[in-house]
């Protein structure tokens, strides 16, 4: 595939299903370099085998949730002003009605038992700032005085002056009269003309204050919610799971920080009882590196969860993983070894695998005896299917215009002190020789996988072979795997990536071993910058995104109060020994750094000291920002600007590592 293929790259997201198991609902999203924007719709696809068809026209509907009867779908969709709102249709399809008006969007949102009241968590801003105002724009709002520990999120920009708050608000019928604009009138005296209106019903806040909210579930009369509040002086990654009453009447807490875990997902059975994902990060509240997601679950009257899930064997923490409560069990999905599984999870702690092999299952929901799911494959980034003994029955073929996909061969190599390294090659067709890219991703605690990847695929399709592996600090080979380069990053993780190239080269003689190139983001630009430092073989290099510098980063990025501290430590030597910045003057390798102006999580100054050092030197190097983009640049950024970001990289090699 070229890189303007990336528009036929459709995803699928977390599916919804009926209660009696009748019918489905799924948005889809793709990249549109017209729009350049993302776009996608709502689709339903009655069960168990029927044809999909759009729901809703919209341009970027998501995140849709069925009403307890499956009668009304609640979705978000971005209003006039670009702020996604929750609109209702008729499971049946219609005309959307708009049902909050957040003037800074919703985040999420959750249906009641009764079908009648959703509850929501959206961002309310401080008087005056982010357009509360007209005519008041940012360069004249008032100071921002900080307290707290942290105050900026990568993809969002400051936090304090903006929490999330927790509301309801009643649904409308689907059927309800719509608005109509007020005429023009001369008001009689002391009347006030009309004001249009955009929602029937305002939405009572059940929050306020300075603790952001998320995670939002009815369980009864309660709303249940995280709460977060910025820490004055340390980071405390523990959780605050609080009950708010539907009546406003107050809140308790359900769940404390003397849990020491850290929530990502909360979902409610049909008895009350409240499931988790969520990660124990002990007492100091900050140990993540390898956390593993468990699922825990609260039982009415307990005081404490109960872990359901060996954290040591079983991985819950990719993104996207969710809970579906089914009967008295619950299915979640496990990522291991490239691969993402669907488990069903029984209260006695029995786990059974209910989708398996070569897929990554990124969402899932059951009713009425049927299970579906969201699957990404080495064909697809995504389709809907019917789970059946195991096995998925395909019902969409979005990737069937994709164009040419390599396959990729899947290897262990043995490193040099014999720890297996697991990856893939993926190279065009042909005898070769081919030149070699070695690819790192990002994390560390993430992992390449068995999806259709486009960063592989544009490589491949220009004549190069791609050599990407999961090195030591990776998910889904277990807590020691992931937590082995904790305060030793550029010892283990560089040999096994090395030791994986070397092997792929030996394996197949159509790699050319003596034209080879290196590139990663975030912790993948992390390692390139230390292997080139440490290995002079590559003809050239891409520093993307990087966490450059342990110093600088702890008072720059949103993560950086705990990230460095737990990877590197706080001692400077240790953390000189680990930085990329402080062997960059034994860098010859000729280097392209690339990153974006709004990337709060490794910061742009990471990117522009690291360039800078290397020009000062004589080191050959050149320098890509893009503007208005965050760390989610190649995931989720303009397209147009993934599609230039591709052709700079295509460039980049063919100047340095031409395939003719």
């Amino acid at each position: 595939m070229g890189p303007r293929d990336i528009e036929k790259l459709v995803s699928v997201g977390r599916p919804v299903i009926a209660s009696d198991g009748s019918f489905a609902v799924y948005a889809t999203s793709r990249p549109d370099l017209i729009a350049n924007r993302n776009v996608g719709q709502l689709w339903r696809v009655e069960l168990p085998g029927g044809t999909p068809r759009r729901l809703t026209r919209g341009a970027a509907d998501a995140a849709p949730r069925l009403d307890p009867e499956g009668s009304t779908v609640a979705f978000l969709r971005q209003d006039a002003k670009g702020k996604a709102q929750v609109f209702v249709v008729a499971a049946g399809g219609g005309e959307p009605v708009q049902v909050t008006d957040a003037p800074l969007g919703v985040s999420e949102f959750a249906w009641s038992p009764d079908g009648r009241t959703l509850a929501y968590t959206a961002r309310i801003p401080e008087p005056g700032r982010y357009g509360s105002i007209e005519k008041l724009d940012a360069a004249a709002e008032a100071p921002r005085h900080i307290t707290g520990i942290r105050w900026h999120s990568n993809g969002l920009g400051y936090l304090g002056d903006r929490p999330a708050q927790l509301f309801t608000v009643p649904v409308p019928a689907t059927d309800a009269e719509p608005f109509y604009e007020p005429a023009a009138a001369v008001p009689a005296d002391g009347e006030t003309p009309p004001a249009p209106r955009l929602v029937h019903a305002d939405a009572v806040a059940l929050t306020d204050g300075t603790a952001s909210h998320f995670g939002v579930e009815f369980a009864g009369d309660e709303v249940l919610a995280v709460a977060e509040d910025i820490e004055s002086d340390r980071r405390d990654l523990r959780s605050v799971l609080r009950g708010f009453r539907t009546d406003g009447s107050g809140a308790r807490e359900v769940l404390g920080r003397s849990a020491g875990l850290s929530i990502v997902e909360v979902a409610v059975a049909d008895d009350g009882t409240i499931a988790l994902l969520a990660s124990d990060v002990g007492a100091g509240g900050v140990d993540f590196v390898a956390g593993n997601p468990a699922l825990w679950i609260l039982e009415p009257g307990a005081e404490r969860p109960r872990r359901l899930t060996d954290p040591e064997s079983i991985d819950l923490g990719e993104v996207g993983s969710h809970i579906t409560p089914v009967e008295t069990d619950f299915l979640v999905q496990d990522r291991t070894r490239g691969r993402v599984r669907l488990l069903r999870v029984s209260r006695s702690g029995s786990v059974e695998e209910v989708l398996g092999g070569d897929v990554e299952v990124t969402g899932h929901a059951a009713a009425g005896g049927i299970v579906v799911a969201a699957i990404a494959t080495a064909a697809s980034a995504g389709e809907f299917s019917v789970v059946e003994s195991g096995t998925a029955r395909t019902l969409t073929a979005f990737a069937s215009d994709v164009g040419r996909i390599a396959p990729a061969r899947e290897l262990t190599i043995a490193g040099r002190d014999g720890y297996p390294v697991h990856g893939w090659v993926a190279r065009p067709a042909g005898d070769g020789p081919f030149p070699a890219i070695l690819q790192i991703h990002g994390g560390p605690y993430a992992s390449y996988g068995i999806h259709l990847f486009d960063e592989t695929q544009v490589l491949v399709d220009a004549g190069y072979a791609v050599v990407y592996a999961n090195p030591r600090g990776s998910a889904g080979y277990g807590r020691e795997h992931g937590r082995s380069i904790r305060g030793a990053m550029g010892t283990v993780d560089f040999h096994d990536v090395i030791d994986f190239l070397e092997g792929a080269i030996a394996a197949d003689a159509a790699l050319d071993g003596e034209r080879v190139g290196i590139m990663g983001g975030s912790y993948g630009g992390y390692l390139t910058a230390w292997v080139i430092a440490h290995d002079h073989r590559f003809a050239g290099a891409i520093v993307e995104r990087g966490f450059l510098d342990p110093i600088s980063f702890q008072g720059t990025s949103d993560i950086g109060s705990f990230f460095g501290d737990e990877y590197v430590g706080i001692d400077p030597a240790a953390m000189a020994a680990q930085s990329p910045l402080a062997v960059v003057g034994d860098v010859t390798t000729p280097t392209f750094v690339i990153h974006s102006e709004l990337d709060f999580r490794c910061p742009l100054e990471q990117a522009t000291r690291y360039y800078s050092a290397l020009k000062r030197q004589g080191t050959e190097a050149e320098l890509l920002i893009f503007p208005g983009e965050d760390h989610e640049l190649t995931r989720s950024g303009q397209p147009r600007h993934r599609v230039q970001r591709f052709d700079a990289v295509l460039d980049w090699w063919d100047r340095h590592l031409p395939v003719r």
